[in-house]
């Protein structure tokens, strides 16, 4: 997937829960509203994207205020100290993570700018294919039932 596809979907999931892209590109980008895909082209050319996606009012329309969320925490390896005072590696596996939080828009933003990708940060809130496939195969058993 493009970066300018998966911004357009990003995009896409912030406007259902009310973020206004038009408003945001005129006041913060440019005077001229040059249609949705062009806007996107051309944060995406001018690697202007980031005002996007650290702008407060995408974050808080991203994570919908104290709707539930769920998000892949990585797999992670680190050193420590056990209590006889040898370094032990520690593997931790991916888990899934479930967050409800009403400022939870300001967590996802101070976690994206210690990434190093903050758009494959964001990647992580967006569904999977395998999810859509789910999501298509649960409607057809419910119509199917009906």
């Amino acid at each position: 997937m493009t970066r300018t596809q998966t911004l357009l979907i990003l995009i896409s999931q912030a406007h259902t829960n009310g973020f206004d892209f038009r408003r945001w590109y005129v006041a913060n980008i440019s005077q001229e509203w040059p249609g949705n895909e062009e806007a996107v082209a051309l944060l995406n050319a001018q690697s202007r994207y980031y005002a996007l996606i650290f702008s407060h009012d995408f974050a808080r329309a991203f994570w919908k205020q104290g709707a539930q969320m769920n998000f892949i925490v990585p797999s992670a390896t680190y050193s420590r100290m056990n209590g006889k005072g040898e370094v032990v590696t520690i593997n931790r596996k991916p888990f899934t993570r479930r967050t409800i939080k009403a400022d939870v828009w300001k967590y996802h933003l101070r976690q994206m700018a210690i990434t190093d990708d903050p758009m494959r940060y964001l990647r992580r809130f967006l569904p999977t294919h395998e999810d859509l496939q789910n999501s298509q195969n649960d409607a057809e058993t419910l119509s199917a039932v009906s």
